[in-house]
């Protein structure tokens, strides 16, 4: 989707004035933005106007998680807003996967758009292995990861979120054409917060990462249009 620039920076605020501002601010620097749930249920679909004046893609992180039906129904609401990226939580089941990406292209295909990717999330990376033994999950948090990839794929995902240190794992289970959206990006000099399993860009890229999903160590620096930069230097770009 945008191999020139992998970096897809999230706007955590539910202010559409600085979200905005933000966005400007970064458009040269980043390959998107990644818009979650929390400006969303502030702001609504009218809080993307603005920042889809940036020209950048789109990656509304819903983590939609429900019955088939009713996630069918949200994913072909979430189809027509012209976003490039959406989220569901791959845990909800094959059939609950099916409806969404079906839902999905059947509704951008109404409107005359591209679809959305489906990206399910595995494990979310602010749990380590103790907190998701904590929650129910069977094992290591790579083999939850690798069996929940291979269940998105097989319903029609276009690809997944994990971990940086899941990454080799699912590209082997999945092969080279499956979508890896890859939070828990810390840059060395970064502190990293509540993330959990972390790697820094190029270590992620290296791995086979296809979106770096990179937040605080942009959007908290004195200047972010200056760390977005510092991080594209440490990736070659």
């Amino acid at each position: 989707m945008t191999a020139a620039n992998p970096v897809f920076v999230a706007l955590d605020t539910t202010e559409p004035d600085s979200a905005t501002a933000l966005a400007r601010t970064l458009a040269g620097q980043v390959g998107g933005l990644k818009i979650g749930l929390e400006y969303f249920t502030a702001n609504g679909s009218h809080g993307l106007s603005a920042i889809r004046e940036t020209g950048l893609p789109l990656f509304l992180d819903l983590k939609l998680h429900d019955i088939p039906n009713t996630v069918a129904a949200a994913m072909r609401s979430v189809a027509r807003l012209g976003v490039s990226i959406t989220t569901l939580h791959a845990s909800g089941g094959a059939e609950m996967i099916r409806a969404a990406a079906d839902a999905g292209r059947d509704s951008a295909a109404k409107q005359g758009i591209a679809p959305p990717k489906v990206i399910a999330v595995t494990v979310l990376t602010s749990l380590d292995q103790a907190a998701a033994e904590a929650v129910g999950f069977c094992g290591s948090v790579a083999d939850q990861v690798r069996r929940l990839a291979r269940l998105a794929q097989d319903n029609g995902a276009d690809g997944i979120v994990c971990s940086p240190l899941e990454i080799a794992a699912v590209r082997a289970e999945c092969g080279p054409d499956f979508t890896l959206v890859v939070p828990g990006i810390r840059p060395a000099w970064s502190e990293t917060g509540d993330q959990k399993r972390v790697l820094t860009p190029a270590e992620a890229r290296d791995r086979g990462a296809d979106i770096l999903v990179i937040g605080r160590p942009i959007t908290a620096a004195a200047d972010p249009a200056i760390a977005a930069g510092r991080i594209l230097a440490e990736l070659g770009l």
